[in-house]
């Protein structure tokens, strides 16, 4: 498995004494859960979104991105997910990272400091080189979409 270096710094270190370093919680694992950042306890209304602070910023390599995913435990469990899923960060961003979550259940959900909320994946990023043409070179399906393949 390839090894990527990221550069990792928490905003506040004597605040963020408690936290856990973003980690993989297996060998083979493909996203690295992380906590919340919270003061105190956040009540996520049935229906509600929240900004979830992380503590920390990240400083990706040139030609990558982080994407911020749900935890499928929190998603099927409990209802809660990322309300951008999945979100980015960008490899020239270097504000602390945030996670929107919403609340899809009928129950409020308290996310406590410490709790893990979200999972990070490194990725490779490509930038399209748009060409624009008169018309597309057709294909069997054309333009059929939203079921026209036949898959329920």
């Amino acid at each position: 498995m390839q090894k990527v270096d990221v550069d990792f710094c928490w905003l506040q270190p004597k605040q963020c004494q408690d936290l856990k370093l973003p980690a993989y919680e297996t060998a083979q694992s493909a996203g690295m859960d992380i906590a919340a950042a919270v003061d105190g306890p956040v009540e996520l209304l049935p229906g509600a979104i929240a900004l979830v602070p992380s503590g920390f910023a990240v400083a990706l390599p040139d030609g990558y991105e982080l994407q911020v995913r749900p935890r499928s435990g929190l998603a099927v469990k409990h209802g809660i997910t990322v309300v951008n899923a999945p979100g980015t960060i960008d490899a020239d961003y270097r504000g602390e990272v945030k996670v929107g979550l919403i609340n899809l259940s009928r129950k409020s959900f308290v996310i406590n400091r410490g709790d893990r909320i979200a999972q990070l994946i490194l990725a490779p990023v490509c930038q399209a080189s748009l060409h624009p043409v008169a018309e597309l070179e057709p294909t069997q399906r054309g333009s059929g979409g939203f079921g026209h393949t036949g898959i329920k």
